[in-house]
């Protein structure tokens, strides 16, 4: 008579709460919206509590000493600057965004993340994100529904609306880095072809979405993610981008008036700058004004409209016209320097930039190594090109745009996967084919979050012997036949566990 217990039905991965976050993106939002708090940040709040009670019942340390820090470093500035500004409601609404963005969601990302199967997981949810919202982008300006551009409804912004023009862009270019990460990694055949063939669909609405901050971060990412990927696979994907963009562009025609201009507007910024880029230069004389008034703590948290105008030129103009995409026109006012850096700079002074832009070094160095590492071991390539890709495309972006409207909870998720392999996936790759045990569904040491003591669940990975039915007086069964729990398994698998709680900070 068999006693065995009947198997335990497979638990959804944590992983799908952040998916969740993400596929709330492409709701629709109401015309003429001011970009507050959506249902992806209300979801992104869930997520973080989430992970917490997953803590919680784990009785788990959550992050190494290392995560810990480098995701610590902006709390001193950001709190620094709450304190300074220009009302309490002000410091706190600005203190619950910054720590959302950069600090809490990423950790909880972190944390939720357990091997490599969920990051690609996470990253085909953004490459699917960006289809939809380009696709939506694309019948706009094909049917001159989108949002107003040089006097026409042509510029291409997905569900974002006017107000927000820089939303498509941002999704369609993370989906476009996740697809070419994919395509350059060593993931089956069938799927590198279709990540190749997103990432080449993905270039239209991109074009669409006139952007020329996104267009300069795209080529910058891509130009990093060849070149890591090898120099003969580099030649040879640049090669085909070339024969594509020749074909779309000559033979097809997508080459317009209007797309040639924007394209060529770049090289003039300053010799014929528009009043756009006036404006910018403006608000960024007037950030760096802001600092050297205040060079240690800034001006405060959502400071900078208050203080703007009177550090700025009479160049600035009164704010910037927005129509089209289902809105009325209204003049939108300028309440960022459309820089990251000077915002921060501005607002929290020396103490929060070196803290928020230190941790994304950090964060650079870590992801770089891992780079090394996956191309010398030949796993999780595809993971070190994404996560390459998206804080390459996050640095460099941040020099033309800062954090506002619905589509910034993006930025917190990418962020979360770029921190997932700069400080866990990374060092699993590191450890050998032993520790990709998790790839088959136990909770290894990067999750951190699941109660299994040691990081293998019982029911997934089949190390409890209980959890298998293999009762040694009643079954008869050798535990070193069914679940892994021999003399010789049993030391191989301590010591590989060992390492990699050492690694992860995982007790």
């Amino acid at each position: 008579m068999s006693l065995a217990l009947p198997p335990r039905r497979p638990r959804p991965a944590p992983v799908l709460s952040v998916v969740a976050v993400v596929a709330l993106l492409a709701l629709p939002l109401a015309p003429g919206g001011e970009g507050g708090a959506g249902p992806a940040d209300v979801v992104s709040a869930l997520v973080v509590g989430h992970c917490a009670i997953r803590l919680l019942r784990a009785r788990r340390r959550p992050l190494s000493r290392a995560a810990a820090v480098v995701l610590g470093l902006p709390v001193t500035g950001l709190a620094l600057a709450a304190m300074d500004a220009v009302s309490p409601g002000a410091g706190i609404a600005g203190l619950g965004r910054y720590l959302q963005i950069f600090v809490l969601v990423p950790a909880a990302v972190l944390l939720l993340v357990r091997h490599r199967s969920d990051f690609r997981l996470l990253a085909w949810s953004l490459v699917g994100l960006a289809l939809w919202q380009g696709a939506l982008g694309v019948q706009q300006y094909v049917t001159g529904t989108g949002a107003s551009y040089q006097g026409e409804d042509v510029r291409a912004v997905g569900t974002f609306g006017a107000s927000d023009v820089m939303g498509m862009a941002t999704v369609v270019s993370f989906g476009l880095v996740c697809a070419a990460g994919l395509a350059l990694g060593r993931t089956p055949v069938r799927e590198r072809a279709v990540a190749a063939a997103c990432a080449l669909v993905l270039l239209v609405p991109l074009a669409l979405s006139f952007s020329r901050g996104a267009w300069i971060a795209t080529v910058a990412t891509l130009t990093v993610q060849l070149v890591a990927a090898g120099p003969r696979r580099a030649l040879r994907v640049g090669a085909a981008a070339v024969a594509a963009g020749v074909v779309l562009v000559g033979g097809l025609g997508l080459g317009s008036a209007m797309l040639q201009e924007r394209i060529d507007s770049i090289t003039r910024v300053t010799d014929a700058p528009d009043q756009s880029v006036t404006d910018r230069y403006t608000m960024w004389a007037a950030a760096t004004d802001m600092w050297r008034q205040r060079p240690l703590t800034g001006v405060g948290l959502k400071g900078f409209p208050e203080y703007r105008d009177g550090h700025a030129s009479l160049a600035l103009s009164s704010g910037s016209d927005t129509e089209g995409a289902g809105a009325a026109y209204r003049r939108q006012p300028l309440l960022s320097p459309h820089n990251m850096y000077l915002l921060v700079l501005g607002e929290q002074g020396l103490v929060g930039l070196v803290g928020l832009v230190g941790g994304w070094l950090a964060l650079l160095v870590c992801v770089l190594r891992g780079v090394r590492r996956a191309r010398r071991s030949g796993r999780g390539q595809e993971c070190a090109f994404i996560a390459c890709g998206l804080l390459v495309w996050q640095l460099v972006d941040f020099a033309y745009a800062d954090i506002g409207g619905t589509s910034t909870v993006l930025t917190a998720v990418c962020l979360g996967l770029v921190a997932w392999w700069a400080l866990v996936g990374a060092d699993e790759v590191a450890l050998g084919p032993d520790a990709t045990a998790s790839d088959t569904g136990a909770d290894g040491p990067a999750g951190g979050t699941d109660g299994s003591a040691g990081g293998t669940d019982g029911s997934a990975g089949g190390t409890d012997g209980s959890a298998r039915g293999a009762d040694r007086s009643a079954g008869g069964v050798d535990r070193s036949a069914g679940g892994g729990d021999g003399s010789a398994g049993r030391a191989a698998r301590a010591a590989v566990e060992e390492r990699a709680a050492g690694e992860a900070g995982v007790r």
